[in-house]
Order: structure tokens, then C-alpha cells, then sequence
């Protein structure tokens, strides 16, 4: 299994620790029974957050006139809103809701030049939550496409999530088959589209990331 790059300082961190504490146990306590199942749970956590950073290799087809998924999880908004940051104007907010056991790679949805980027500071509530949108810690990203359309992309982190990586620099070039950034521990990522957009998800669908189609433009 390829692991994602976001995950490499703190998979050696936390197993530094396992070893420590394993140590520690095996010298300190002299029951095996409680040696042994200190050692389980210790491997068992580590292989969950081992897998939590899983780099899946996957064909992605690039088209200019199609919006994909920016990240593995499931539909939990499509809606018309305002959108006040930057475009400010009317959009279509289709939002994706990441859990803990969802792939948390984020790739571009579009192709294009990246025109904004911003990190905002905020608060962590639950990020199935409207007002995260708003409220949590969060970024934004805003493409220009080549067919003239513009789009924005908000990684925003979650109760469980406090660390949004992002690889979208002012200027830079977006790329559907590229990477946008990391949520590491259960997230969302909200997509404003412009209004007119074929949207061809629906509420409660799962999507992966780079392969299921939000929508295309018109």
C-alpha cells in the first residue's frame, strides 16, 4: 500500500511512541496478559492510522468541460447560495462530507489557473455542520478554467481534523489528475459552481475522489 506524503512525519512520530510505551510496558508490568494486549492495541491503532493516509493509484481522465469529485465521501449539500468571500456572487454549493475511514487526498476538480488562495483560521465544529463553511478552519480556492468558467473549492476541517494541507499556490496550475491538498482526520470540501452548472450527483451519494462527476459545465 503507497502512503500519502502528508503522513509521513507523524506515522514515524506516533510509532516512536508505540515502541516507547511498549518498552516501557514490557519492563514495568509483568503480566503477560496485560503486556499482549497493550501490544494489540497498539498495532491495531497504528494500522488504522497507517491506512488513513493510503494513496490509492488511480486512472484519472482529464476533461475540461468536467467537474470531479475533489475528494472520496458522501453528498451532503446542493444548494443555490451566496458566496461572499471572493466571487461574490450566486453559486451552486455542492458539498462532500469526509469521515474518518475515507480516503482524505483532495485533488483538483477542474483544470486551470489557480486565482486565489487563502487560509483561514476558525473553529473546529462537526463538519457536516452548515455554518462550517463559514466558521471552521478552512481554505479557498479559486480556479479560473480554460472555457472562461471560474470555480471555487473550501477544504474546511472538521471536529477530528485540525490540519488542512494545501498544495494550491496563487498562480499555479490546476490539474484534475493532481493533488489540491490533505485533510488529515475527518473533513469536508465544499465546491461553489456557477449557476447553470449540470449537476449530476445527488444528496447521500458516495463519491470518490478524481472519478465521480459533480457536474459538467454548459
Amino acid at each position: 500500500m503507497t502512503l500519502h506524503k502528508a503522513g509521513y512525519s507523524l506515522l514515524i512520530k506516533i510509532l516512536a511512541g508505540i515502541i516507547i510505551l511498549n518498552c516501557l510496558t514490557f519492563y514495568f508490568i509483568h503480566t503477560p496478559a496485560i503486556v499482549y494486549a497493550i501490544l494489540t492495541v497498539s498495532v491495531v491503532f497504528y494500522l488504522l492510522i497507517v491506512n488513513f493516509f493510503r494513496y490509492p493509484n488511480r486512472q484519472i481522465t482529464v476533461n475540461d468541460n468536467t467537474i470531479l469529485a475533489p475528494a472520496d465521501g458522501t453528498i451532503v449539500v446542493i444548494e443555490e447560495t451566496e458566496e461572499t468571500e471572493y466571487l461574490k456572487d450566486r453559486r451552486i454549493q455542492v458539498s462532500i462530507f469526509m469521515s474518518i475511514f475515507n480516503v482524505h487526498i483532495n485533488w483538483f476538480p477542474v483544470n486551470g489557473i489557480i486565482r486565489y488562495f487563502k487560509h483561514h483560521k476558525g473553529k473546529f465544529l462537526a463538519a457536516y455542520l452548515p455554518k462550517s463553511s463559514t466558521e471552521n478552519e478552512r481554505t479557498t480556492i479559486v480556479i479560473d478554467c480554460p472555457n472562461g468558467q471560474t470555480v471555487l473549492m473550501r477544504q474546511i476541517a472538521g471536529a477530528i481534523a485540525k490540519r488542512i494541507v494545501s498544495y494550491a499556490p496563487e498562480g499555479g496550475e490546476a490539474r484534475q489528475d493532481k493533488h489540491a491538498g490533505f485533510i488529515k482526520f475527518g473533513s469536508r470540501v465544499d465546491l461553489l459552481l456557477p449557476i447553470g452548472t449540470n449537476i449530476k450527483v445527488k444528496l447521500g451519494q458516495k463519491t470518490k475522489g478524481s472519478q465521480t462527476i459533480i457536474g459538467t459545465f454548459n
